[in-house]
C-alpha cells in the first residue's frame, strides 16, 4: 500500500542505523531482503517467535558472501533490485567483490547506499566508532546539558537514528526519484557524523551569528532561558514549558498565578535566573498531574515529561492512534509520517536468520534444483 511498493531493497544486515534506516523504507512499502551471514542461521530447532519490531517489514535469507558462488547469487539478485544498502567499513565490499562498481556495472539504475560512521574517506575513515563519538565531535552533546555539567549521551538518537538511518533513507529515496528520470543509478555515501552536522545546521548557524554562544545551559534552546525548560513537580517528577512567543508567556503568567510586574522582563537575559528560581518554586507547589489540569491543552506550549511507557498511554497519542496491535502481540508504533492516500504499513518480521532463502531465491530465477546445489555446498541457508 505504501508509497515504495514494488521497490525492491537489498539489504546486508547491520547493526544499528542500517536496519533503523531500512525499517522506515519498509514501513512505506518497499520490499526489503535482509541477506545475514551463514553463521546467524539458528541450528537444530528453529524458534517459533518474531524477531523484535526493529525487523520488521522484511524478509531473511542467508548467503555465504565470501565464497565466490555466494557473490555470484547475489548479483544475480541486484540485476532485479532497485537498491543496495550496506554498513561495513569503507573498502570492505570492494574486497568482497560487491562494491558499487561491481554492482552499478550489473545493474546502471541501482541505487547504492553506503552508511558508516565517519564516511567514506577522510582520516577518520577507517576506524571504529559508535554514535556517542559522532556526536561527541559535531558539537552536538558538547552543546546539551545542565550548567556546569558533563554532557549526556543522548541514547543514539542523533547518531545512529537520524544522523545515520534517517539520512540513508532519505538519500535512497532521492536517488530512487532522481533514477527514473535518468535511468541511473548512484551511490549514496551516508556518515552519521555528517548526518549529526546536517540536524545541527540551524545551531552552527546560531553560533557563526553569535547567538549561540553562551556556556551549555545559558542560551535560549538548552535550558538557560526560563520559558524554554523543564521543571519539577511537587511528585518528583516533570513539565515542560516553551512559550517563546510574548502572548504564549504571558497565559503561562496567568496559569502558574505569577503577577508580570513582579518579573523581569521575558528577553532580559541578566534576568533568567530570578525567573526560572519563581517558576520552580511555582512548579514544585502541585503535582505533574495536577499541572496537567491546568496547563494541558492551552497555548501555554505545555507537555508533561513522560517515560516511554507512558507515552504509549497518553490520551493524545492513543487518539491519533500512533501504537497498532500487530499479530496479537504488544502495539507497535505505526508507521511515519501519516500519507493520505498511501500511508505506510506494518509488515511482517521474519521468524529467524535466512527462513525465507528458498523463497526469495525461486523469485529471483534460481530453480530448486540450483538452490538444493547450493545448500548442499554450503553457500546458502537451506
Amino acid at each position: 500500500m505504501g508509497p515504495l511498493a514494488g521497490v525492491t531493497i537489498i539489504e546486508l544486515a547491520g547493526l544499528g542505523a542500517l536496519p533503523y534506516g531500512t525499517l522506515k523504507l519498509a514501513d512505506m512499502g518497499a520490499d526489503v531482503i535482509r541477506v545475514h551471514p551463514l553463521h546467524e542461521v539458528p541450528t537444530g530447532e528453529r524458534p517459533g517467535e518474531r524477531h523484535s519490531e526493529f525487523d520488521r517489514g522484511r524478509r531473511s535469507i542467508a548467503i555465504d558472501l565470501k565464497s565466490p558462488a555466494g557473490v555470484r547469487v547475489l548479483l544475480r539478485m541486484i540485476e532485479k533490485a532497485d537498491v543496495f544498502c550496506e554498513a561495513f567499513r569503507p573498502g570492505v565490499c570492494e574486497r568482497l567483490g560487491i562494491g558499487p562498481d561491481v554492482l552499478l556495472a550489473r545493474n546502471p539504475k541501482l541505487v547504492y547506499g553506503r552508511l558508516t560512521g565517519w564516511g567514506q574517506d577522510g582520516p577518520l575513515a577507517p576506524s571504529a566508532g559508535h554514535s556517542l563519538n559522532y556526536e561527541a565531535l559535531t558539537g552536538a552533546i558538547g552543546s546539551i546539558g545542565a550548567e556546569g555539567m558533563p554532557p549526556i549521551p543522548m541514547l543514539q538518537v542523533f547518531g545512529d537514528f537520524a544522523g545515520g538511518g534517517l539520512h540513508l533513507a532519505y538519500g535512497v529515496v532521492c536517488a530512487l526519484f532522481e533514477a527514473q528520470r535518468s535511468g541511473k543509478g548512484q551511490v549514496v555515501d551516508a556518515a552519521m557524523v555528517d548526518g549529526v552536522m546536517s540536524i545541527f545546521q540551524v545551531f552552527y548557524g546560531m553560533t557563526r551569528g553569535g547567538f549561540h554562544t553562551g556556556p551549555v545551559g545559558t542560551n535560549l534552546f538548552d535550558g538557560g532561558a526560563p520559558f524554554y525548560n523543564v521543571y519539577e513537580t511537587a511528585d518528583g517528577k516533570f513539565v515542560t514549558v516553551a512559550p517563546i512567543e510574548a502572548r504564549f508567556y504571558a497565559q503561562l503568567l496567568d496559569k502558574l498565578g505569577i503577577d508580570p510586574a513582579s518579573l523581569p522582563d521575558q528577553n532580559d537575559m541578566s534576568g533568567w535566573p530570578t525567573i526560572k528560581a519563581r517558576f520552580a518554586e511555582v512548579f514544585r507547589t502541585r503535582t505533574r498531574d495536577e499541572w496537567d489540569a491546568i496547563l494541558g491543552g492551552t497555548d501555554c506550549c505545555y507537555a508533561p515529561v513522560l517515560s516511554f511507557a507512558e507515552a504509549g498511554t497518553h490520551p493524545h497519542n492513543v487518539a491519533r492512534g500512533a501504537f497498532v496491535p500487530i499479530e496479537g502481540s504488544i502495539p507497535q508504533l505505526r508507521p511515519m509520517p501519516r500519507l493520505s492516500r498511501t500511508p505506510g504499513e506494518v509488515g511482517t518480521t521474519y521468524a529467524y536468520p535466512g527462513c525465507d532463502t528458498e523463497a526469495v531465491l525461486g523469485e529471483f530465477g534460481l530453480q530448486g534444483e540450483e538452490i538444493a546445489g547450493l545448500a548442499a555446498d554450503g553457500v546458502i541457508a537451506w
